[in-house]
């Protein structure tokens, strides 16, 4: 079993044909003051399994803060069922939404979650916590910002200016 991706989002949904839908993919959270609560992060991902694969495999997620210690964690238990006879080298991409609700953040800095499969690390995704100091470093929608408050603007097709 294999991790295909991993994100954080504001919200994903997976319909009933296993079609992932996520909107607001984001790997930073700015804050006006800490400790800051955030509503709802949705943990994304989606797992790869072959025929090999059947059977139960332990899950471990961890969210650790800038110094290593653990904020949250989440063990299950992922199933995977018996191939239908014929089916060899079928790989089943399988999706996963974890919503996570009212996460606290005792200070900035850069916080992880850990991912492991059966005890092995498949992934470690990074979620960076800023302290929000001034209002007018934010450029309009449709952009973002450089590490040194430079609004970064994304213009399909070439170069933008900001």
């Amino acid at each position: 079993m294999t991790l295909d991706f991993a994100l954080i989002a504001d919200a994903a949904t997976v319909d009933g044909g296993g079609k992932l839908s996520v909107l607001g993919i984001f790997d930073r959270i700015r804050a006006r003051e800490f400790p800051a609560r955030h509503g709802r992060i949705a943990l994304v991902m989606r797992l790869a399994a072959g025929p090999e694969d059947a059977g139960g495999h332990e899950a471990d997620i961890r969210m650790v803060d800038p110094k290593g210690e653990q904020v949250l964690r989440l063990d299950g238990t992922l199933r995977v069922g018996e191939a239908p006879p014929g089916a060899s080298g079928t790989i089943t991409r399988v999706p996963h939404v974890l919503n996570l609700d009212g996460i606290t953040f005792q200070g900035p800095g850069v916080y992880e979650f850990e991912i492991r499969i059966d005890g092995e690390l498949v992934s470690t995704l990074p979620l960076t916590l800023e302290e929000l100091r001034d209002d007018r470093r934010f450029p309009g929608p449709g952009s973002s910002q450089g590490p040194d408050g430079v609004p970064v603007v994304f213009a399909p097709g070439g170069p933008a200016k900001a």
